[in-house]
């Protein structure tokens, strides 16, 4: 699976951003997807998961109400919606896709795309 993540940018604190992670290459209807981030100078961390069939979804505690991961298989496309953004969740966001949702949820997903800046300004 080639994955290719978009939509960063540079947004004011309390904005919006929608980030969108294309597939190629193989079903994208059979992996599971994940979002992460990495700050400068932190280890990455998890945002967001969501399960091939979209049944099930999972936060860190630090965007829960609000972001939101979403899928839309006709198009290989996985989405997260940033609403309230803040200057922390700042980072360079990364989507991962794994057959197994646990991988997804440790951090290991089997493929990765390059990231998308995303910057918040207070």
């Amino acid at each position: 699976v080639q994955l290719q993540a978009s939509g960063g940018g540079l947004v004011r604190a309390g904005g919006s951003l929608r980030l969108s992670c294309v597939a190629s290459g193989r079903t994208f209807r059979n992996y599971h997807m994940g979002w992460f981030r990495q700050a400068p100078g932190k280890e990455r961390e998890f945002v967001a998961a969501i399960t091939w069939g979209g049944g099930t979804t999972d936060y860190a505690d630090s965007v829960k109400g609000r972001f939101t991961i979403s899928r839309e298989d006709a198009v290989n496309t996985v989405y997260l919606q940033m609403n309230g953004l803040e200057p922390e969740d700042s980072a360079v966001y990364y989507c991962a896709a794994d057959s197994q949702y646990g991988q997804i949820r440790r951090g290991r997903g089997n493929y990765w795309g390059k990231g998308t800046q995303v910057t918040v300004s207070s």
